[in-house]
């Protein structure tokens, strides 16, 4: 019991942080700095922006965390299940009691790893349907405005500019980024989105479309068109959108998602806009084209027209017969106008002779003396009052009978005033009654000129309201009834 109680006293003792510290700095002290490979396994990123995760190997898992702004300058960020080589060193976490490595570096282990994750990543973005054809937007035959994200110091945009003032001079707006570098892939993602923000006819307009170009490389300087950022902002463009990223033989996953993929930066020059001589030889070849075909038809129709002219009569021809009928018709109208005025009168003789006052006096007279030879075989008062009911219906019909009368009357003689006015006024005394006047000789003879009334041995001169004799002898008397039809000369 004593013994026991020695060895106790003799054996320091720790707490728990201190035993903690004790470990912290041993461990510190001899792997400051180490570098480890191994699988990524599960990796987690919280809204802290820090980054935690697995190291594993088929025996061992070490944790790793890698801090929020170390994290930021990784070229390559961590997948699970990429073979990586992961620097930093190892300390450990009194709060679990466990040991882990603070990461300052990872990059994958060699190209394999790289080609695995993009596999991986490419397989991922294929089941989401960002490869499909028909997400890919046509093109715009010619554009007015291109943007172009690369770098503006390298000899691709230089290439472009060349090739598009050769085909068709078009404006350019270049979205600088880096084309390789932990920076490539966010400066990227943020020109497509850059673009894709401006106001289309705004002060810097928007492009009618995008070429994302860089010359060629090895896999590490193209491994920024293969992030998954730049890949899903390609793919969420509005503005339809050619990869040109490295040569031919180089595919990056900005390649499956973009609209149009071009081998080189100078094939998507070509393929952005045509030929600007090829388009205005075809624009002067079907504008000739359409000349002469226009010129045919209206060759053609003006000969068709000169053919069914041919067969139209002259407007004389259509015009002989209506002015014939309108002779004709003149000619009868004076005729037609003196023989309707002459029926009208017979009718008008015929009613007013059969409306005599006398034959209603005789007809009164007769019912008078039936009804004298009827009284005595009658009882007064029905014969007084059916005496006084046919008086009044009698007077009823004695005034209707006038008043139909008169319009008999009436209605002719207005035209036969309306005839005798037009009468008067197409008589010779109607233009007297104008201001003109009628020239005789002293004989009685008509002068219509100047000669004959010097010649004459006096003149006679009628007026509308009688006649002046002016020198020699009186002319002789003339008839009445010849007076009427004379006409003569007026002035």
């Amino acid at each position: 019991m004593d013994l026991l109680d020695d060895d106790s006293g003799n054996t320091p003792e720790f707490s728990v942080s201190e035993l903690s510290g004790a470990v912290k700095r041993v461990i510190e002290g001899e792997f400051g700095f180490v570098r480890v490979r191994g699988e990524v396994g599960r990796v987690s990123r919280p809204r802290s922006g820090h980054i935690y995760l697995d190291l594993k190997d088929d025996r061992s898992v070490i944790s790793g965390v890698a801090w929020k702004g170390v994290a930021a300058r990784f070229e390559t960020q961590p997948e699970e299940g990429m073979e990586v080589i992961a620097t930093g060193r190892l300390t450990t976490f009194p709060g679990q009691s466990k040991y882990q490595i603070v990461i300052e570096d990872i990059r994958p282990a060699g190209l394999g790893a790289l080609m695995a994750m993009l596999e991986k990543r490419k397989a991922q973005l294929q089941a989401e349907g960002l490869f499909a054809p028909e997400r890919k937007r046509p093109l715009p035959y010619l554009p007015e405005i291109i943007g172009v994200v690369t770098s503006p110091s390298g000899a691709v945009i230089r290439d472009i500019l060349h090739r598009l003032r050769e085909r068709f001079p078009r404006k350019v707006l270049i979205w600088p980024v880096a084309v390789q570098g932990k920076s490539c892939a966010p400066e990227v993602a943020r020109a497509i989105e850059g673009f894709n923000a401006l106001t289309p006819g705004g002060a810097m307009p928007r492009p009618d479309l995008l070429i994302v170009a860089r010359g060629g490389g090895s896999v590490e300087d193209l491994w920024g068109f293969n992030e998954e950022i730049v890949a899903r902002a390609a793919a969420a463009s509005e503005i339809p959108l050619i990869s040109a990223v490295g040569h031919e033989t180089d595919t990056t996953l900005i390649d499956y998602v973009s609209d149009r993929r071009a081998p080189t930066p100078t094939a998507a020059a070509e393929i952005a806009v045509p030929v600007r001589m090829e388009l205005l030889s075809w624009t002067g070849e079907a504008g000739s084209r359409m000349t002469r075909a226009m010129g045919q038809r209206i060759e053609l129709r003006g000969q068709r027209l000169r053919d069914l002219s041919r067969a139209l009569p002259r407007a004389e021809t259509l015009l002989d017969t209506p002015r014939q009928r309108l002779d004709l018709l003149a000619d009868r109208l004076p005729r037609g106008l003196i023989r309707g005025t002459e029926q009208r009168r017979v009718a008008l003789s015929d009613v007013a002779g059969a409306l005599r006052p006398s034959l209603l006096t005789r007809v009164i007279a007769h019912g008078r003396e039936s009804l004298g030879r009827r009284t005595d075989r009658l009882s007064l008062r029905p014969i007084t009052r059916e005496i006084a009911l046919g008086r009044d219906r009698l007077d009823a019909l004695s005034a209707r009978l006038g008043e139909a009368g008169l319009r008999r009357i009436d209605s002719p003689r207005q035209r036969l005033d309306g005839l005798s006015r037009l009468l008067e006024t197409l008589s010779y005394k109607g233009t007297l009654a104008r201001g003109y006047a009628v020239v005789r000789s002293g004989e009685g003879h008509i002068l219509t000129r100047k000669t004959e009334a010097q010649d004459a041995a006096g003149l006679e001169i009628e007026f509308a309201d009688g006649r002046l004799a002016l020198g020699g002898a009186a002319p002789r008397p003339k008839r009445k009834a010849k007076e009427a039809p004379e006409q003569g000369s007026l002035f």
